[in-house]
């Protein structure tokens, strides 16, 4: 039986046009009814996650940040595994050394250094999850997405993070020439230790502390709710869901994720433009009622 089901967003619950369907929120709000509780795993951050789901009128606890932040469904915060400092900082020397397009998140904020380069980059990673749209549509898209506006523009990570409190999250680099760009300086990045490093598109890597991985944010979630690991399933489509289809009793690989996710999983259901979420959320709750 299905207790609980961890559900990435982009790629997975999102369609192409970054939203979640009519059909996708009203199967969640039917398994919540049903007794299966439907948790939101992403790296996006806690606001901008939120704040897209709010027009599908879905109601959830959220894994943030790969697992970085972990909220109930009240929105307390359960856990927290931020980037120590001085390694955040060191890793901000070496992305700039580099010339890696980056951001930075916190807790409440994402930082950029350039807006516009930031919205060419999404773009990229939208057209990376979603072949069927093109660059053009991909821009126009991002450049009018609500977690485009709430980010804030900086002249220095280096210079903000060096002369404030606030906590480093996770930082994540782009580069639309897909992961052989990234080889040698994810080697660098390991050479510094305690961190994850994964990936979200083949155009980006998303750099965490070593805890901050949705696997392990999922089963430590499951365990403060009394689940068991074979009552959980966990649905995603790309690197950064590797952990926790892995870590789930029942890994689901969408239609459209990448062929290294289709073979760890049990199952695989529809692409995320065919409401593959609704669709195996049906399976468990028919499942659950036998």
């Amino acid at each position: 039986m299905i207790k609980l089901v961890a559900c990435d967003l982009d790629g997975t619950l999102f369609n192409n046009e970054m939203a979640v369907s009519h059909e996708n929120s009203r199967v969640i709000r039917e398994a919540q009814k049903n007794g299966i509780e439907f948790l939101i795993a992403t790296g996006r951050a806690p606001k901008e996650s939120k704040q897209l789901l709010q027009d599908a009128n879905i109601h959830t606890g959220f894994i943030n940040l790969n697992g970085a932040l972990v909220y109930n469904i009240t929105g307390d915060l359960i856990i927290k595994h931020p980037i120590e400092r001085q390694k955040a900082l060191a890793l901000i020397d070496l992305l700039h050394k580099t010339n890696f397009y980056f951001e930075i998140l916190t807790t409440n904020n994402v930082y950029t250094e350039n807006l516009n380069t930031r919205i060419t980059n999404i773009a990229h990673v939208m057209v990376d999850l979603n072949p069927g749209i093109s660059f053009k549509q991909a821009v126009a898209i991002s450049a009018g997405n609500k977690s485009i506006m709430n980010m804030k523009e900086v002249r220095s990570f280096k210079e903000l993070f060096s002369n404030s409190d606030e906590e480093i999250m996770k930082i994540i680099a782009f580069d639309s020439r897909g992961h052989e760009a990234f080889t040698d300086v994810i080697k660098q990045i390991n050479q510094l230790g305690d961190f994850a490093v994964t990936s979200s598109s083949s155009s980006n890597i998303e750099i965490n502390n070593a805890r901050a991985q949705k696997g392990i944010a999922l089963i430590d979630y499951a365990k403060t709710r009394g689940i068991k690991k074979d009552e959980i399933a966990a649905i995603g489509d790309n690197l950064n869901d590797e952990s926790m289809i892995k870590a789930a009793g029942i890994g689901v690989a969408m239609g459209n994720a990448i062929p290294a996710i289709k073979q760890i999983a049990q199952m695989e259901t529809k692409t995320n433009n065919e409401n593959g979420v609704a669709e195996i959320l049906k399976v468990f709750i028919k499942t659950n009622n036998k």
